[in-house]
Formats: C-alpha cells, sequence, structure tokens
C-alpha cells in the first residue's frame, strides 16, 4: 500500500519538558515556523485501521470485554465456585466465544493474551471461533496500573517496553484491536502530574498499536470512587479528554483509526443524589461534543461497575438522538453477570448461560439504536457491580 504523507505542526514530542500548561502550550507559537516543520508519513495499515474501526462501530453492535488478567478471572470464577486453572477459564472463554449468533449483536471481543493463542477444546482457535460471527479479535496490551512517584497516591499504566514486537505478534495471532487501561482517580485531585501521564502513555500506545496494525481503544478510565458531584466529573473528564487529544495529536496517531472507551459521565458512587440516564446522557454526551473530533468512528463505553440495567438504560438515553459518532458499549461485568449466575460452572448450564450472554448483547444493542426497554429486566440486572479501588 502505497504511504500518503502530509504536513504537520507540533511542539515538543515529550510532555516533561518544562511541565507546561496547556495555556502556555498556546503561547509557543511565536516560535520560528521552520523549526516547527515536518513531514509525517501515515502508516502502511492506514486503509486497514479505518475499515477495522467502522465494523466495530457498525450499528446495533457492540464490544464484549473479557481481557480479564488470570487472576482476575479467577474472581470471577470464584464467585460461582470455581478454582482459578487454565482448564475453567478455557471452559468460561469457550462459552462466550462459542454462542450462536453472537455475531448479531457483538462487534468485536478484547482477549487476555492467554485467550488470544489458546483453543477451544474441540482444537479450534479461539480467534477463529469469533471470525466466524465477523466479530473482530482484539487484546489487551497493557501491564497493568503502579504508584505513580510524585503523585498524590496515585497510579500510572505501564506496558510500553516491548510493545511494538508484542503488537507485530498479536497482529499475526489475528488481533485487530488492542485496548490500553489507565485510570484517574477524582478523590486524589486529580493531579496534573496524573492526568498528563495518564494522556502521554495513551498517545504513545494509540502511536505505536497503529504503526503494527491495531486499532487502539483510548481508555483514561475516570474512577467512580468518591462522593463527588456529577459537575466535577464533568469538569474532570473535560480536561482529560483535552491533555489526551492533544498528545494523540501530538504523537501523529490518525483519528479515524482510533476508538475511545470512555467513562459515562455520573455522580461519584457515594454521592447522595444518583443521577437519572437523561441527566447523565446530557453531561456525557457534552463533555464528549466539547472534546471529541467527529472523525472519531466509536464511542465505546464501559460500564465501570453500574448494574447491567443501568449500563443499558444509560446507553439507550444517548441514543435517543442522532450523534456525530457510533455510541456504543465495551462492557465486562455488565456482560458477563448474568452468564456466571446462569451457567455455575457445569457443562450441562452452558446453553442456559449462552442465553443470558445473548440476552444482555441484545439489550445493549438495542439500547445502541435507541429502542431498549427495561420491561421485564430481572432483579440481579438491577444489582450495582461497583468495587472501591477496583482492579483488573
Amino acid at each position: 500500500m502505497a504511504s500518503a504523507s502530509f504536513v504537520k505542526l507540533h511542539t515538543s514530542s515529550s510532555p516533561f519538558i518544562g511541565q507546561r500548561s496547556f495555556n502556555q502550550r498556546s503561547r509557543s507559537s511565536s516560535r520560528s515556523p521552520a523549526a516547527r516543520v515536518s513531514v509525517i508519513r501515515a502508516g502502511s495499515y492506514s486503509e486497514e485501521l479505518v475499515q477495522t474501526a467502522k465494523t466495530i462501530a457498525s450499528p446495533g453492535r457492540g464490544i464484549l470485554a473479557i481481557d480479564e488478567s488470570n487472576a482476575t478471572c479467577g474472581k470471577r470464577l470464584a464467585s460461582i465456585g470455581l478454582d482459578n486453572t487454565e482448564a475453567n477459564r478455557q471452559a468460561y472463554r469457550q462459552l462466550l466465544l462459542t454462542t450462536p449468533g453472537l455475531g448479531q449483536y457483538i462487534s468485536g471481543s478484547i482477549l487476555f493474551e492467554e485467550t488470544l493463542f489458546q483453543s477451544t477444546t474441540d482444537g479450534k482457535k479461539m480467534v477463529d471461533c469469533l471470525r466466524e460471527q465477523n466479530i473482530v479479535p482484539g487484546i489487551k496490551v497493557d501491564k497493568g496500573l503502579v504508584p505513580l512517584p510524585g503523585s498524590n497516591n496515585e497510579s500510572w499504566c505501564q506496558g510500553l517496553d516491548g510493545l511494538a514486537s508484542r503488537s507485530a505478534e498479536y497482529y499475526k495471532q489475528g488481533a485487530r484491536f488492542a485496548k490500553w487501561r489507565t485510570v484517574v482517580s477524582i478523590p486524589c485531585g486529580p493531579s496534573a502530574l496524573a492526568v498528563k501521564e495518564a494522556a502521554w502513555g495513551l498517545a504513545r500506545y494509540a502511536a505505536i498499536s497503529q504503526d503494527n496494525g491495531l486499532v487502539p481503544i483510548v481508555e483514561p478510565e475516570i474512577l467512580l470512587d468518591g462522593d463527588h458531584s456529577i459537575d466535577t466529573t464533568l469538569e474532570v473528564a473535560e480536561r482529560v479528554w483535552a491533555e489526551v487529544f492533544y498528545y494523540l495529536a501530538e504523537n501523529n496517531v490518525m483519528f479515524e483509526g482510533i476508538l475511545l472507551k470512555p467513562s459515562m459521565v455520573t455522580p461519584g458512587a457515594d454521592h447522595k443524589e444518583k443521577a437519572d440516564p437523561e441527566t447523565i446522557a446530557k453531561y456525557t454526551l457534552t463533555m464528549l461534543k466539547r472534546r471529541v473530533p467527529p472523525a472519531v468512528p466509536g464511542i465505546m463505553f464501559l460500564s465501570g461497575g453500574q448494574s447491567e440495567m443501568e449500563a443499558t438504560l444509560n446507553l439507550h438515553a444517548m441514543n435517543q438522538s442522532p450523534n456525530p459518532w457510533h455510541v456504543s458499549f465495551s462492557y465486562a461485568r455488565a456482560l458477563q453477570n448474568s452468564v456466571l449466575k446462569a451457567w455455575q460452572g457445569r457443562p450441562e448450564n452452558v446453553e442456559a448461560g449462552q442465553k443470558a450472554l445473548l440476552a444482555r448483547a441484545k439489550a445493549n444493542s438495542l439500547a445502541q439504536l435507541g429502542k431498549y426497554s427495561a420491561e421485564g429486566e430481572s432483579e440481579d440486572a438491577k444489582k450495582g457491580m461497583f468495587v472501591k479501588g477496583y482492579t483488573y
């Protein structure tokens, strides 16, 4: 594929030089233009990246996120009394990925590395199970959160070392998109350092992913932890996404070949007043319209500990009028909770577990189309799943 070239203006390649604020950056434009112009060449995967992103952001479909680490998957299994063994993880992933008709509602699935290279008990590759239903295989590429020195008890996401070579291997194995999750904590500030680190890390990851043929999901999760108001969440979300898109542009990331996985704009989990779906939709879409360019193909929301029904109702409310982007879901717990309870780790319950997955996937598909009704939802679907300080 011929590479296209274009000219881009940019400032320093590192966010840490001088610790400039956003306002200070804008004053740097007085520097000589000749010193600030460079020729950037679009990557050889450009057309494929755009097509992959469009496939995932297709009407009535969203992402099944089953990229929990083996340790976190163990927590899922423990909830139904199963040991955390590779055979049990394989059985659970196989149940999910071989569900008949899943591709009608699911366009992509984020996998953990073990699952990407795993086969079913019949010897079929898990990625092939997805491809047969026109579901794009994805891969979690970050290496988890660690303490951020010099911050207010905050964290940063590691995993950039060796990412290029790992991404190339993931592509060969069949992955076509990637996921990198970092977090921002409102009770911790968040500090300028933590926001900058989150944005810069996401931008570097996104550039490396695109260079290796993977559509990057950009996910700075703003945690639900705290007793703050929805207005505070809006303020922080706008600040975070402004930084993220600044550094995505600095790193020459092609916006048409990315997907976003934002938190919904809600009050903190401990806030005295809950917000209804219409309010959450209004605040969330306000934030997105202020910060996200229409070139981005899809907004795939995380559920963040909301109940299954809450996550679906909120998504439905956001699709009551046209949006500049495909507004959909990339849910983990909000798609799996009912499945685990129906399955209980028993071979004779596999079909029941798959029916539960299809029911939740269909509900969120209808929400993406703005046609969901909560009538007939079970009591289990209404139970919140928020866990303070939740880790993957």
